[in-house]
């Protein structure tokens, strides 16, 4: 990063602090991540700023908050999560900050151009711990599962039964649900049992099922 973008990944730290965001590591990894790499030309003005920026293709950013609100779900355990399946690629900056955070990194994008865009980035920030797909959400991956924690960056107007089955034991699911109006859905899973938990009123662009070339 140079050093206006340290000085703005701090000051977004400084903020998300001030939000309720706890995780040290979180905090530690969103100010060091140039999220102005991830938005297009016309809005890097924009990129340290607590908002969602369209990206193209009908596609977000998430907000700051967001990306570190759902990132502390999956670090909020009791054992170490190593293996983590991303449903929407996007920007990839969400990836990113995963990428920095777990072992292992699994991501499914549905739209070919947002995914070859995104692993360029990846190479760019040399995180080489990512698995990408160009394939349909809804489904997962489940190849490579069973995975310790799935976070999922659209909303779904019911949470993919998919994805439940590819949780690990202990395992846990963080996902926006609904259409007009959306909640951020915490799943853990134990014994084949799944608890689920509303987190938080939130936004997101909707989960499409299907690939795009």
């Amino acid at each position: 990063m140079n050093l206006h973008a340290t000085r703005k990944g701090t000051q977004l730290a400084s903020l998300l602090i001030s939000e309720g965001i706890k995780h040290t590591e979180v905090i530690k990894v969103i100010s060091q991540t140039p999220r102005d790499l991830f938005v297009p030309e016309g809005l890097k003005h924009k990129a340290y700023e607590n908002n969602a920026l369209p990206i193209g293709q009908g596609q977000t950013i998430s907000q700051p908050f967001t990306v570190a609100h759902m990132t502390e779900q999956l670090l909020n355990t009791p054992f170490p999560v190593k293996k983590v399946l991303e449903i929407g690629t996007g920007s990839g900056y969400q990836t990113a900050i995963l990428a920095q955070l777990f072992p292992e990194v699994y991501s499914v994008e549905r739209i070919k151009s947002l995914q070859f865009h995104a692993k360029r980035r990846m190479n760019k920030l040399d995180l080489h711990n990512v698995k990408m797909k160009h394939g349909d959400g809804w489904l997962g991956w489940p190849s490579k599962g069973p995975f310790d924690a799935i976070i999922v960056t659209a909303a779904a107007e019911s949470v993919p039964d998919a994805l439940i089955e590819q949780l690990s034991e202990k395992g846990r699911l963080v996902v926006p649900v609904g259409k007009n109006q959306q909640k951020l859905i915490l799943i853990n899973k134990e014994r084949q049992a799944v608890k689920r938990d509303e987190i938080g009123d939130v936004r997101f662009v909707p989960l499409v099922a299907g690939a795009l070339a």
